[in-house]
C-alpha cells in the first residue's frame, strides 16, 4: 500500500488541529477575545492625533488567520461586546463606544473574517501570501476607523486620513511582516498534523 504523503488541505486554520468540537470552538474564541484585549493593551499615544499606536490590529490578524472567519469574528464580537459593557478591554484599558478610536474597533470585525476566509483558503501558508492577506484586512480597518473619527471629530475626510491613517502605515507594514513570518512557520511547525484533511 502507497505511503505518499496527503496533500495539504487549504480548508484547514491553525485552530483545526486542536482537537474537540463545540467546547473546543467556544474555549478558542474566548481566548481569541482575550488575547486581542491582551495585545491591545500594548499603546502608544501619539501627541499629534487621539487615535493611538497598539498592537490591536496585529492580534484581530492573528486570531483571525489562526482561528478562521466565523470564529475569529465572534471572537471580536466578544471582545466589542466586553467592551461595550464596561469591561476595560480596548487599548490602554479604554472601554465603551465614546471615543475617537472606537471606528477601528468596529473595523477589527470585517478584518477578522477576511483574513480567516483568506487563510482557509491557505493564504497563510507562504509569506508572501500572508503578507498581501494581513495588507488587505488592516485596510479593512480603517474604512470605519477614519468615518468614526470623521463623525467623533468633525473634521473632514484629508484631516482625518491624516490622523488616522497615515502615522500608521509604516506599523501596518511592520505588523504584514511580522504576519508573514508567524503564520507560515505555525504551520511549518506543524508539520503532518496540519495536511490531514478535514471537513
Amino acid at each position: 500500500m502507497s505511503t505518499a504523503a496527503v496533500p495539504v488541505s487549504r480548508s484547514l486554520v491553525l485552530a483545526d488541529v486542536v482537537p474537540g468540537a463545540r467546547v473546543r470552538d467556544a474555549a478558542l474564541v474566548l481566548t481569541g477575545a482575550g488575547l486581542i484585549a491582551a495585545i491591545g493593551q500594548l499603546a502608544v499615544p501619539l501627541p499629534f492625533t487621539p487615535v493611538p499606536l497598539t498592537l490591536g490590529t496585529f492580534a484581530v490578524l492573528f486570531v483571525g488567520a489562526a482561528l478562521g472567519p466565523v470564529r475569529g469574528a465572534l471572537s471580536v464580537v466578544v471582545y466589542m461586546l466586553a467592551g461595550l459593557a464596561g469591561a476595560p478591554v480596548f487599548a490602554d484599558g479604554a472601554s465603551g463606544w465614546a471615543m475617537a478610536s472606537f471606528g477601528y474597533v468596529l473595523g477589527y470585525l470585517p478584518a477578522a473574517a477576511v483574513l480567516g476566509h483568506l487563510a482557509r483558503r491557505g493564504g497563510d501558508r507562504s509569506p508572501w501570501r500572508t503578507a498581501l492577506a494581513a495588507v488587505g484586512a488592516s485596510a479593512l480597518v480603517y474604512v470605519p476607523g477614519v468615518l468614526w473619527l470623521m463623525a467623533f471629530l468633525g473634521i473632514g475626510l484629508p484631516e482625518a486620513l491624516a490622523l488616522g491613517v497615515v502615522p500608521f502605515l509604516i506599523g501596518d507594514v511592520i505588523k504584514a511582516v511580522a504576519a508573514a513570518l508567524v503564520l507560515p512557520g505555525a504551520w511549518a511547525l506543524l508539520g503532518e498534523r496540519g495536511r490531514a484533511p478535514r471537513r
